[in-house]
């Protein structure tokens, strides 16, 4: 057994808090580090108690350990309906990967436990409409689309918070669900913020909340707004260091904010914590990887991919991105389009891949990228065709986000497709496009970065067609989205050079010797940037 495993387990067993509401100095715990939460419900003392850690465990996505805590306290007081209630959003797994994973089956078996809750009892009005919160998100799941579901979720989880203002879960649970439900393509961040008006204030009153430090780092997890993320990912690990997301969580703040160290570090421990149990730890390696490229650090890059891989795979939508992922970055962020255009899946024989194919889309189109760049057209166009079927997948399963971004993969490799037969042209107008249609979504919360921006790869190949003063715009807003990223930094040094604009590219050979400082590989613009330095 896992120290991560053993140590949540321990939580659902070991019981030390009060059933009183929020006061000012909230008790510790005295249990596994998770932090602080008191939710009141009218059961035995004992599952009242229980109850505390078992939403503790909620808050941070320790899903399994959250769901035995919760049949625990079924089995210990049968009447305590709302362990029911605990047991049917846990099931329900992590809001910012949905509808992923939302199969007929689980759905049914959220309806199963909130039935169960009544049937328990539900002692008063606040329990009853928590359960009925619930219900509107799962019920009749069947022939309502889940935009409409997750809305009325949305909708009644606010009604419910205005019902019961001295109610603190309620408002950390309905800005949890608001902010989950987010437009990929508002550039206003108009649910994220509201969920964030919520927050901050508990964040101050109740800085030992994990679900508050959580849920205030993956409503600040876009570019324009990360860095108001940053006091909750520099203290959330140390709410909860004993839940392996909690330690990954600051790392989505830090990855925004170009902290590559930072993510380094929190991803680490997540990691260890984690060990091979849930999909925590393999979700951790992909940031990893993601973090040790942008410092030229490709070994200890491929070591993290390495010892993820190594591990038992983990069937789950978070496991099979970085699965995919994490080799398609290691050939893509460093150049190596050979090895990119003849990139396996991995696990290819031994995982569920047509469960997943948003995630297998990630190898298609590496490999498409890596054969367009070396030329191969042919080779190319084969991989845009298995984009499509992976899109129209994708659409079957009703992933409309995915639908969208493995389209823009089609079209980028199809651009690529059309440099690589001398249509420059059209490769450019088709680069812009699918820059245009990147730009107005925004990253999914399971991934760190795009494997290659679009527009990143629209200024390689303006660059390539010796056009410097477009490519280096186009780096530019590159570097000004994605802070710190090497290969923009690397670029826009290449194309200001090519300008003869000398003082900027010296200012960014600058920034990437600083990146590079620790690098345990020699990368071609590195020894570039030196001497450039160095003049």
């Amino acid at each position: 057994m896992s120290r991560s495993r053993s140590l949540l387990l321990a939580a659902v067993s070991s019981f030390c808090l009060g059933s009183s509401a929020y006061s000012q100095a909230p008790p510790d715990h005295g249990v596994a580090r998770l932090g602080t939460v008191e939710f009141k419900v009218e059961c035995s003392p004992v599952a009242q108690q229980r109850f505390h850690t078992a939403m503790a465990l909620y808050h941070s996505f320790a899903w399994p350990p959250a769901i035995a805590a919760f049949k625990d306290i079924a089995a210990t007081d049968p009447a305590c309906g709302m362990a029911q209630w605990g047991l049917a959003i846990s099931i329900l797994d992590n809001p910012f990967i949905w509808p992923a994973g939302l199969t007929p089956q689980k759905l049914d078996s959220v309806i199963a436990a909130l039935d169960a809750a009544k049937v328990a009892g539900l002692k008063t009005q606040r329990e009853k409409d928590y359960v009925e919160a619930a219900g509107t998100f799962v019920r009749d799941h069947a022939n309502r689309p889940y935009a409409q579901r997750l809305q009325a979720y949305d909708a009644a989880m606010s009604t419910l918070m205005a019902r019961y203002p001295e109610d603190n879960e309620a408002k950390v649970l309905s800005a949890l669900v608001t902010s989950a439900n987010f437009n990929p393509s508002d550039k206003t961040y108009a649910n994220q913020l509201k969920a964030v008006a919520v927050l901050e204030p508990l964040f101050k009153a109740y800085p030992n909340h994990p679900g508050v430090a959580h849920y205030l780092i993956h409503s600040y997890d876009y570019p324009p707004i990360a860095n108001q993320g940053l006091p909750a990912a520099k203290v959330y690990a140390s709410i909860a260091p004993d839940a392996a997301h909690a330690l990954h969580m600051p790392a989505h703040i830090f990855t925004r904010t170009g902290h590559w160290k930072e993510s380094i570090a929190a991803n680490r421990e997540s990691a260890r914590v984690a060990g091979d149990v849930t999909f925590d730890g393999h979700h951790a390696a992909d940031y990893l990887v993601y973090a040790y490229l942008q410092l030229a650090q490709d070994n200890a890059a491929r070591a993290a991919m390495r010892a993820s891989l190594g591990m038992k795979p983990i069937d789950h939508f978070g496991a099979a991105f970085a699965y995919a992922a994490m080799p398609a970055r290691l050939t893509l962020e460093t150049g190596d389009w050979a090895a990119a255009a003849a990139l396996e899946l991995a696990l290819a024989n031994d995982y569920p891949w047509k469960k997943y194919p948003q995630a297998e889309a990630i190898n298609a189109f590496a490999r498409g990228v890596g054969a367009a760049r070396t030329g191969n057209a042919v080779a190319a166009r084969a991989q845009q065709d298995r984009l499509t079927k992976l899109r129209d997948a994708a659409r079957e399963a009703r992933l409309a986000y995915w639908v969208e971004q493995v389209d823009i993969q089609i079209g980028l490799v199809g651009a690529l497709v059309q440099c690589a037969e001398g249509q420059n042209g059209a490769c450019i107008d088709g680069l812009k496009a699918a820059a245009a249609r990147e730009d107005a979504t925004e990253k999914h919360a399971v991934v760190p970065g795009p494997l290659l921006p679009a527009r990143e790869l629209l200024a390689d190949m303006l660059l390539a067609q010796n056009m410097p003063a477009d490519a280096l715009r186009e780096y530019e807003a590159v570097m000004k989205k994605e802070p710190n990223r090497y290969r923009a930094i690397a670029g826009g040094m290449a194309a200001a050079l090519g300008t003869g604009d000398l003082m900027r590219a010296k200012q960014l050979a600058g920034e990437l010797v600083k990146l590079g400082a620790e690098a345990d590989v020699q990368r071609a613009s590195m020894e570039r940037a030196k001497q450039i330095v160095g003049r």
